[in-house]
């Protein structure tokens, strides 16, 4: 019975904190976490933008380019109770074959439980955490554009209950010559479970993406908007009992159901607008806001003004190192706190 409960609360618990669409009835929640703390502070995804940071191939596999040669980042993600996850990652341009390649692997360590019998006596400890690691390479196909795929092997430990998965990532991005203008698309997390927790098979989390990015030309800022879950419309989850709250400010108040606003707020429900300052030569410093419309309609608290849905970072580079903090407002109890480490191995050389 102890076991059960366990299981739920890992189902609960790994919906809850991404606040993704459906959360909670998939497999292998974790692996749609934010993996930076850059990401963290852009929405907690996007796949329209490439630069120098080996990470965003974990969203969008196209993504990957030469100037992630020998890149390594480190992530770490501070929850509650306990709770933290962290992504690890290298690059590598194989120039001789025109591809270059990214690893990675992710984790979520759920903490310690107590284990108790059906008579609520504790019998001990355990401990429960998820592991994905991921190799995935790209290469350009035309001059604006590029092709790339991931494949992720997935291992969940929760108690004495183990399961073991497979998953792919296949993504393309398109920049104009200008430098200015891009879009990426990505087909995420193709695949099954092959060894269950118990008898039942379950889904892993699909999702099919578009994003697009733009720099503007006298101005040292990228906008950026992703929008998710191309494949499913209704991501509503229809509450008679809730208010209704107004779009994007989230002021509840009684009104009547009508069909534009469910529209509306469905449709803004799988946007994320993410806006980034790039400021310095080599962009040496930068600072990010994003929204997103999803999280602040499934965390805000009825009567109550937040910040859910809001994230916000920035980043800086001393010396050879790069160090970035993400901070999203996930709920009135409180919010993450992520921080990332990166840098290029061939900076050492010199």
């Amino acid at each position: 019975m102890n076991k059960l409960i366990l299981l739920f609360l890992v189902s609960f618990l790994s919906g809850s904190l991404i606040a993704q669409p459906i959360g909670g009835e998939n497999v292998y929640e974790f692996i749609t976490l934010s993996p930076s703390a850059r990401t963290t502070g852009l929405g907690g995804d996007i796949i329209s933008v490439a630069d120098d940071d080996v990470v965003f191939a974990a969203l969008n596999p196209a993504t990957l380019n030469a100037d992630m040669h020998n890149q390594m980042s480190f992530n770490h993600n501070i929850y509650v109770a306990g709770i933290s996850t962290g992504y690890a990652a290298y690059g590598f341009n194989a120039e001789k074959i025109k591809t270059v390649f990214h690893g990675g692997i992710q984790y979520l360590n759920y903490g310690t439980f107590d284990s108790a019998d059906m008579f609520g006596t504790i019998t001990g400890t355990f401990k429960a955490s998820e592991y994905a690691m991921t190799i995935g390479a790209a290469r350009q196909v035309y001059e604006k554009l590029r092709l790339g795929a991931n494949l992720k092997v997935i291992t969940s430990q929760l108690e004495d209950y183990n399961s073991v998965g497979m998953a792919a990532d296949l993504g393309a991005y398109y920049q104009d010559t200008s430098g200015l203008f891009s879009i990426g698309v990505v087909l995420k997390n193709m695949g099954a479970q092959f060894t269950t927790y118990d008898d039942e098979r379950e889904s892993i989390p699909f999702d099919f993406q578009i994003g697009i990015s733009r720099r503007l030309k006298h101005l040292p800022f990228r906008v950026s908007a992703t929008y998710h879950n191309l494949h499913q419309w209704n991501v509503l989850y229809d509450d008679p009992n809730a208010e209704q709250s107004s779009i994007f400010l989230g002021e509840l108040q009684q009104q009547s159901e009508n069909r534009f606003g469910t529209f509306t707020d469905n449709f803004f429900r799988h946007l994320i607008f993410s806006g980034e300052f790039l400021l310095g030569k080599k962009e040496n410093f930068r600072m990010r806001v994003a929204y997103n419309h999803f999280q602040r309609q499934e965390l805000t608290v009825e009567n109550f003004r937040s910040l859910a849905g809001f994230s916000m970072g920035l980043g800086i580079k001393v010396s050879r190192f790069r160090i970035e903090y993400g901070r999203a407002f996930n709920h009135l109890a409180g919010g993450i706190n992520h921080f990332s480490i990166s840098t290029n191995l061939k900076e050492f050389r010199r």
